[in-house]
């Protein structure tokens, strides 16, 4: 491959804070809606074998809404207001494996190839690009493979915004499950009455770190130059879904072909429909990246935590923990970086900081967050699959874990160290 090609298509990195950097621009975050932490009128329960869940519901008031497929997982209506309640009389009610409140998982964002060595700016005041790709070696891991389109990513999460400019070829796919290839994601939604669109940004920028068209004079680069997307919508636009979604999008995603499905959310809670999901999928030979979190502390998020799941934690330009990052060598994997990370956002995302400090056009942004961590490791997954030389799931999470540099940090804040891309695919 011509090196020089690459280099002028894809990004290197170096972040220069402008001299006024320093202030604060407005949130970039949509506020959320005006709710608790779970849906006030719905309750999520597993029924033991040869149960009728109609008669278990109606004895509490309740009465099947829906089955979350695949997951044997019910969801309840219930009078509003009374969701601790039930929850607690059919948590003693022998017939019923568990029960629990349908939650709200939350992106883990920090809504904080002309890009590659070039200020895209009115001046040379805060340049911003791809720094990351070299930090974990990817250039020499895209000697030996760029990806392939038969290796499915789902992006669990916001959507994608389909008219992204680093995905020319796409038209508008509202509603629409498109297959085909520099490749048109297929596009699915678990949020009610909406579109698998991005109305909040979060998506679409985890989805460019794992597959925007590179090498193509346009934009940012991917960890995968060739890779079929899924965007699976299960958060709205303000960042938040239920579990019930998230849980159904999971599903979803394992049983249309993913091989990888990024996480870049989650919740404190450990609820049991979503590991139910997170399994369901492991077992079904999908590798799940899920981010850590930007507590900055050891506390654990879910499905991070999960066995089956790759937890990620965020590394910065100089290879150290990032500040926010949650951590835990007893639960947290690997590290990536995830620190002012270049990537696409939809044309009309909410708050664009390149934008409103440097006059960046719209269509990127640079955002932190374990969110961002994670699409690095999800796209590194694909491009182990991609290399033939792992048939099983449990291959590929060894083989990422086990290249990862063990740089400072590892054995306390990550079990493995920070993902090294070549190692991987070499």
């Amino acid at each position: 491959m011509n090196r020089l090609g690459l280099v002028l298509s894809a990004s290197l990195v170096v972040i220069l804070i402008a001299s006024g950097a320093g202030a604060q621009p407005p949130s970039r975050v949509r506020p959320p809606s005006a709710r608790g932490d779970h849906v006030s009128d719905e309750v999520l329960v597993a029924f033991r074998d040869d149960v009728d869940p109609a008669v278990v519901a109606r004895a509490v008031g309740a009465k099947v809404s829906r089955v979350l497929e695949g997951l044997h997982v019910h969801v309840l209506k219930v009078p509003a207001g009374s969701v601790e309640g039930t929850v607690r009389a059919l948590t003693h009610n022998p017939m019923v494996e568990f029960a629990e409140p349908n939650g709200y998982l939350h992106a883990f964002g920090t809504p904080n190839d002309p890009y590659v060595s070039t200020c895209y700016t009115t001046s040379h005041d805060g340049c911003i690009i791809q720094w990351s790709w070299a930090a974990v070696d990817a250039y020499r891991a895209w000697d030996v493979t760029t990806g392939s389109a038969a290796v499915r990513v789902a992006v669990v999460d916001t959507g994608i915004d389909v008219g992204d400019p680093n995905y020319p070829y796409f038209p508008d796919l509202t509603g629409h499950e498109d297959i085909v290839s520099c490749q048109s994601p297929i596009i699915k939604s678990f949020v009610s009455g909406e579109s698998g669109d991005d109305d909040n940004g979060h998506g679409t920028h985890v989805a460019g770190i794992i597959g925007a068209c590179t090498n193509n004079s346009t934009g940012v680069a991917g960890a995968n130059w060739s890779v079929q997307l899924m965007g699976v919508k299960v958060l709205d636009y303000s960042g938040s879904g239920t579990l019930s979604a998230v849980a159904s999008g999971i599903r979803w995603a394992a049983d249309n072909g993913a091989k990888v499905v990024n996480l870049s959310l989650g919740t404190s809670t450990p609820y049991k429909t979503l590991e139910r999901a997170v399994n369901y999928a492991w077992n079904k030979g999908v590798v799940l990246a899920c981010a850590a979190g930007n507590d900055g502390s050891t506390a654990r998020t879910y499905p991070a935590a999960y066995t089956n799941c790759i937890a990620v934690a965020a590394t910065d330009a100089t290879d150290t923990k990032a500040s926010f990052s949650s951590y835990g060598a007893d639960w947290v994997d690997v590290a990536a970086p995830g620190v002012g990370i270049l990537s696409t956002v939809q044309d009309d995302f909410n708050w664009c900081f390149l934008c409103y400090w440097y006059g960046y056009n719209p269509g990127y942004d640079a955002l932190s967050g374990t969110s961002m961590a994670t699409p690095h490791v999800a796209g590194l997954a694909a491009l182990v699959w991609a290399t033939g030389k792992c048939s099983t799931n449990s291959c590929v999470r060894s083989t990422i874990q086990s290249t990862a540099d063990p740089i400072a940090g590892t054995g306390t804040y990550w079990q493995w160290g920070r993902v090294n891309y070549y190692n991987a695919v070499k």
